[in-house]
């Protein structure tokens, strides 16, 4: 299994995946405290991140919570932990196989050290439960996505039960669904870099018939719209000055504020577009079937959005939509693009898809194939189907062979890279919007930062003067190509 270190303090900008590295250790905890009352020794934690962005974000508030409590540091050198902790995502087929079988090598780790104390979260921690303790009895504690916050009583409970063996302890275990309880139990958020992510709501209610998260999350439920602005203010007083809004359903935020009365997800971006220091807005990821005609609108009256949409469609078949359960068919999702296009002209697009769906006949994949070159895709995230355990779709007949398949999505993704390298080649001789973000590592007389369209942007700038650009929002004119995903180009103006 390919496991990504994760350090929630770093903003890799070259990052192309949804799985970030860690290369910094910092962490500013005062006179930490160890459960073991040894003042000035702080433990350090080694998180390993699967999965999307939300997991991601929780990946982040676990070392908040156990940087709050315990004052424990984050550390990217696994042979350094006093703690390892996996968090898991079980979108894939044989995700759970996948978890024991990493399990297994820190098991070596904990014979050469027992006190390491070893955790468990994540999707398929709550789809296996007290399995986990039972297959790797060396497992010292097991949570969901929905009860991170209690992480600290967790690893209070299994240091009380160090001394006992494994076969004789009282299972540390909580993979409950408490309500979007744990945004109330969470420290305040802390950030090193000018983006964050910021999650409005937790679970999904649209059971798709490919897709665990119901199972794993939970229904939706929303954020109140008080706790999410409070969250923001916090982040863009530490100088974050793009919001990335999360939730597995993201536009069909639906939070109460304190008259009682629902804030539509619309509406939540225009309270977001004020919140001083927020120059820059992103969602993921939503559903056509909550793309409403008031979002649509907001991309007419907030400049603060950026012109990049992720919506995924899935197929481009009517006949795999229905049978994926999404209730929509193509024209409404064509319709809504045409509608989002006529508002704000140079959005750019992306979305997922799901190729060898039970059933896919050529005709469902031509479909398919053909609305990725209607719609002009400037990129994709696109898989062969795998059985999500406990899903409707796991049990229908399937009679398309894996080689068949996979011809079909290295043919679907061509069509993708080709349109992203078009895309890019396009931005040559144009301006775009860029947030500064870092010194180049390999340039030290230029600036990286990202655009709208989520292209790795890099430009000159005076090497005495760089931390005046850090952070803000300017224009830059495309000069260069430099590979499907960034480009290069001269500094036109400060804009925020």
């Amino acid at each position: 299994m390919s496991v990504t270190v994760f350090n929630p303090r770093i903003n890799d900008v070259a990052a192309k995946s949804t799985l970030l590295v860690a290369d910094d250790e910092s962490s500013s905890v005062a006179a930490p405290v160890t459960t073991d009352g040894n003042k000035g020794v702080s433990k350090k934690v080694f998180i390993a991140t699967q999965g999307c962005q939300m997991n991601v974000y929780d990946s982040d508030k676990m070392l908040d919570v156990l940087g709050d409590s315990h004052g424990m540091e984050v550390t990217h050198n696994i042979d350094d932990a006093d703690v390892l902790l996996m968090n898991t995502c079980s979108i894939r087929e044989k995700a759970q196989e996948k978890v024991f079988s990493e399990l297994g090598r820190w098991r070596k780790l904990k014979e050469k050290r027992p006190d390491l104390v070893i955790g468990v979260g994540g999707c398929v921690a709550s789809q296996e439960g007290d399995n986990i303790q039972k297959r790797a009895p060396y497992v010292d504690m097991v949570f969901g996505p929905q009860t991170l916050h209690r992480l600290p009583e967790l690893y209070d409970q299994s240091n009380e039960q160090r001394d006992i063996a494994p076969k004789n302890r009282i299972g540390t275990i909580d993979i409950s669904f408490p309500s979007i309880e744990k945004f109330d139990f969470l420290p305040e958020p802390k950030v090193d870099g000018y983006k964050a992510f910021v999650s409005i709501m937790e679970g999904c209610s649209k059971y798709c018939s490919f897709c665990v998260v119901p199972y794993t999350r939970g229904e939706e439920l929303s954020r109140p719209l008080d706790d999410v602005l409070a969250e923001i203010d916090s982040l863009a007083e530490q100088g974050v000055r793009e919001i990335n809004l999360l939730g597995q359903n993201v536009n069909g935020y639906r939070g109460e504020k304190d008259d009682g009365s629902i804030c539509r997800f619309a509406e939540l971006l225009h309270y977001v577009s004020h919140v001083d220091g927020v120059e820059r807005i992103r969602y993921t990821t939503s559903h056509p079937l909550e793309f409403t005609d008031d979002i649509i609108d907001a991309y007419a009256q907030l400049p603060e959005l950026v012109s990049h949409l992720h919506l995924p469609v899935q197929s481009g078949s009517n006949a795999i939509l229905a049978a994926m359960k999404r209730n929509h068919t193509i024209d409404v999702y064509i319709n809504q693009i045409n509608k989002l296009k006529a508002v704000r002209p140079d959005i750019h697009l992306s979305s997922d898809f799901i190729i060898g769906f039970p059933g896919e006949s050529d005709q469902d994949f031509q479909d398919t194939l053909n609305l990725a070159k209607e719609l002009n895709f400037d990129h994709s995230y696109s898989f062969i189907y795998s059985k999500r355990p406990g899903t409707p779709a796991a049990e229908l007949p399937d009679d398309v062979s894996f080689s068949t398949k996979k011809a079909r999505l290295a043919e679907f993704q061509k069509v993708i890279i080709d349109s992203t390298l078009a895309k890019s080649h396009e931005m040559v001789g144009t301006t775009t919007r860029v947030l500064v973000e870092q010194v180049a590592n390999r340039h030290p007389d230029c600036l990286i930062g990202t655009a709208d369209n989520t292209r790795t942007v890099m430009f000159k700038y005076d090497v005495d003067k760089m931390d005046e650009l850090l952070g803000k929002i300017v224009s830059v004119r495309v000069t260069d190509f430099v590979s499907p995903h960034m480009v290069k180009g001269e500094l036109v103006e400060v804009l925020a």
